[in-house]
C-alpha cells in the first residue's frame, strides 16, 4: 500500500476543481458555493458535452483536464415511486457513473475527492440518530434499495482507494435535501417539492382539499442544498477519514408538520387529507451529525426559511423546472 502525507487546509483556489452533475441540485449548490469562494478553475460539463456513463469520455476528460480536486454530485435520483418502480435505472446508472469518474480519478492521480452519496444508505430500522457505524448492519428500506445500494457501492469504493492507495478520499451522505434546482416532478420528486408543487397547484386551482401519500407520522431531517454545499467545502478542508461524514441538521419533523409549513408558505388555507393506502417508506431517518459537528461544521438555514425561500424560487422558476 502507497502512503500519501495529508493534512486537511484550505483548498489552492486556482487548483482545476471538476463538480461532476453541477446542474442538479447538489451540483449547482456546491458550483456556486465555490465561486463565492474565489475558485477560478472550476471543471463543469452538462451531460450533452461529458456521459459519465460513457466510460472512454471520462477517462479522457480526466487525461486532459487534470482535475486536482473532484466532487462527485451526480447521480440519478428520485423519490419513492420513481425508486421503487425503475430499481434497474437507478442501480445500473449510478454505479457506472461513480466506477467511471472514481477510476478515472485515481487513473490521473486525483489527490483530494469528495463522494456524495445519501441517508437512505443506513438500515431500515437503525436506531435513531443514526451514527455512522450503522451501515451494513441492517436491511435497507425496499422502495430505494437499489439507489442504496450504488451509494454504498461507492463509499465502499472510495473506502478501498484509500486502503490500497492511501489518497485521502471522502464521502458524505446528506440527509433529505430541498432548495433551488430541486426535481418537482409530481411523478419522480422527493416529499418537499412534491409537497410544494402540489399545495401552490391547489391554491392556484382552488382546491378545497389536497390529499397527500400515507399516514404523515414518518419522520423526515431536512437540509437546505446550500447548507449541504457549506458543509462539503467544510469536509474537503478540514476532514479526513475513512469513514463516511453524515451531513444534516439534527433535527426532524413529521411529514404532516412539513406539510403546515408548505401550506403556510404557499399561503393555502383548504384542508389536507392523508391517502393512507399509500406508502410511507421510511418511518424515521434522523442522522447523527456528531462528526461534522466535531470538526466545527453547523447548519445555518432554517426549516421555516428554508421552505419560504423554496416556494420563492419555484414560483419564479415556473417555466424551467425539471419536471
Amino acid at each position: 500500500m502507497e502512503t500519501v502525507d495529508f493534512t486537511p487546509g484550505p483548498l489552492d483556489r486556482t487548483a482545476p476543481v471538476f463538480v461532476a452533475g453541477h446542474r442538479g441540485m447538489v451540483g449547482s449548490a456546491i458550483h456556486r458555493r465555490l465561486i463565492a469562494e474565489g475558485f477560478d478553475q472550476l471543471l463543469v460539463r452538462p451531460r450533452s458535452e461529458l456521459d459519465l456513463t460513457d466510460r472512454p469520455a471520462v477517462f479522457e476528460f480526466f487525461g486532459t483536464h487534470r482535475p486536482q480536486v473532484v466532487v462527485l454530485a451526480a447521480a440519478r435520483v428520485g423519490g419513492i415511486l420513481a425508486n421503487s418502480t425503475r430499481p434497474v435505472d437507478f442501480i445500473s446508472e449510478n454505479l457506472q457513473i461513480q466506477v467511471n469518474v472514481l477510476d478515472a480519478a485515481l487513473h490521473t492521480g486525483v489527490r483530494r475527492l469528495l463522494f456524495l452519496g445519501s441517508s437512505c444508505i443506513y438500515p431500515k430500522f437503525a436506531s435513531q440518530p443514526i451514527t455512522e457505524d450503522a451501515l451494513l448492519t441492517g436491511a435497507l428500506e425496499p422502495t430505494n434499495d437499489a439507489y442504496a445500494i450504488a451509494k454504498i457501492a461507492g463509499i465502499l469504493q472510495v473506502q478501498a482507494v484509500r486502503r490500497q492507495y492511501g489518497l485521502p478520499w471522502i464521502s458524505a451522505m446528506p440527509t433529505n435535501l430541498y432548495g433551488p434546482g430541486d426535481n418537482f416532478s409530481p411523478t419522480s420528486s422527493h416529499v418537499l417539492p412534491a409537497l410544494i408543487r402540489r399545495y401552490d397547484e391547489a391554491q392556484s386551482a382552488g382546491d378545497p382539499v389536497v390529499t397527500n401519500w400515507g399516514s404523515g407520522k414518518p419522520l423526515r431531517e431536512l437540509l437546505h442544498v446550500d447548507d449541504l454545499a457549506d458543509a462539503c467545502l467544510h469536509l474537503l478542508e478540514h476532514f479526513d477519514g475513512p469513514r463516511q461524514v453524515n451531513v444534516g441538521t439534527g433535527v426532524d419533523h413529521t411529514i404532516a408538520d412539513i406539510a403546515d409549513v408548505v401550506a403556510t408558505a404557499i399561503g393555502y388555507t383548504g384542508e389536507t387529507r392523508w391517502d393512507t393506502t399509500k406508502p410511507d417508506g421510511t418511518p424515521r431517518k434522523l442522522l447523527d451529525i456528531g462528526t461534522l459537528r466535531d470538526s466545527g461544521w453547523e447548519p445555518s438555514v432554517s426549516l421555516i426559511q428554508g421552505i419560504v425561500d423554496t416556494v420563492s424560487w419555484y414560483r419564479s422558476n415556473q417555466a424551467s423546472l425539471r419536471t
